[in-house]
């Protein structure tokens, strides 16, 4: 048995039994990601097998610092990783930019759904997952998992040539915003206590000239007590997270969208009045063309927008977050009052 940290080959293809074609291709994949190891870089490269339906994984190759992390020797880190487990997490996103959803799938689910995951993977042709891996104690690490599958029919066997990458600080920070209360819960858009630190940030960033303007939003649902009390209250929180969905996918890279608190939310972006505008307008069109259905029944939704941005408020002095909130919400009551379903820039 080698040592930990000391990286050998230990897979059956190279062994022999298998297709020329195969055993060829593992040789180049491993010739591969040996020099890609030998620089010492911060991602793993690894390659695995598993053959027709049978569940065991093994390595072909495995990178000296994933022998290092689970403190093992190569041979042992299929079985070391698969009792390290904790769980594994998928995101899928609405566009390029946007994270809209989170499935986690833990470790004795994984024992059921192994199988499945197998072939979805197999099918795609891609893996790409984050895994949340125990090191012992309270302590852990999070890897992520990008490769590509190839499939040899004349062998029955899939490889998976992959990389991990050790994403320990995102994940932990991304759990810790969610304890302090960043995340809301149902809307799963950041909560009204970041809004006020995003506007501290950007206040400086205006007076020491570092950008010229930026816009402040506050978002309203139109008769939104009517949908509860029509509807029910599951009608009311499934309008609020699929409102959530609508107004982050129509967000760009540098616009912000988050939950002020009940059925109102509030947006932020750099840029002057008129960029404010269109954000606003963009959000305000999507909803209204945007299909609510709950049960069956289709739910007309709407929003009124109330926006400032920080030169509209003239005297330097003026610049709070007090000061933008108050304008803001002052605009969206008016937006309300005019009729709703719109959008209101200045008294």
């Amino acid at each position: 048995m080698s040592a930990p940290g000391k990286q050998t080959l230990i897979g059956p293809i190279m062994d022999g039994g298998f297709s020329e074609t195969l055993t060829a291709r593992v040789r180049e994949c491993i010739a591969a990601l040996t020099a890609f190891d030998s620089i010492r870089p911060s991602i793993i490269p690894y390659l695995s097998a598993w053959k027709g339906d049978e569940r065991v994984i093994w390595y072909e190759f495995v990178g000296r610092e994933f022998c290092d992390l689970l403190q093992c020797s190569c041979e042992e880190v299929a079985d070391v990783l698969r009792r390290s487990i904790v769980d594994r997490r998928v995101y899928r996103y609405v566009d390029v930019d946007r994270k809209v959803e989170e499935e986690i799938i833990t470790r004795e689910q994984l024992r059921g759904f192994w199988k499945g995951l197998r072939d979805k993977v197999t099918e795609s042709g891609t893996v790409d997952a984050v895994y949340k891996v125990s090191l012992g104690g309270d302590k852990f690490v999070w890897l992520k998992d990008q490769a590509r599958i190839e499939c040899f029919p004349e062998d029955n066997v899939c490889i998976s040539i992959g990389m991990l990458t050790n994403v320990s600080k995102e994940m932990e920070l991304k759990e810790l915003f969610e304890k302090i209360g960043y995340i809301d819960e149902l809307t799963r858009l950041p909560k009204r206590s970041i809004l006020g630190r995003i506007m501290e940030i950007n206040i400086g960033n205006v007076q020491r000239g570092l950008i010229d303007d930026f816009v402040v939003l506050m978002i309203d649902v139109d008769h939104f007590k009517k949908v509860n009390d029509t509807h029910g209250h599951q009608a009311g929180d499934y309008v609020l997270a699929t409102l959530a969905e609508v107004m982050t996918a129509t967000s760009r890279k540098q616009d912000e969208i988050g939950r002020y608190g009940g059925e109102e939310f509030f947006g932020f972006t750099v840029g002057d009045i008129t960029t404010g505008r269109r954000f606003a307008e963009r959000l305000r069109k999507n909803v209204e063309q945007a299909d609510f259905t709950f049960a069956g029944v289709r739910i007309p939704v709407t929003i009124s927008i109330g926006l400032v941005s920080a030169r509209q408020l003239g005297d330097p002095a003026a610049l709070t977050i007090d000061h933008l909130i108050k304008v803001a919400d002052r605009r969206l009551y008016q937006a309300k009052e005019q009729g709703r379903n719109r959008v209101v820039f200045e008294d």
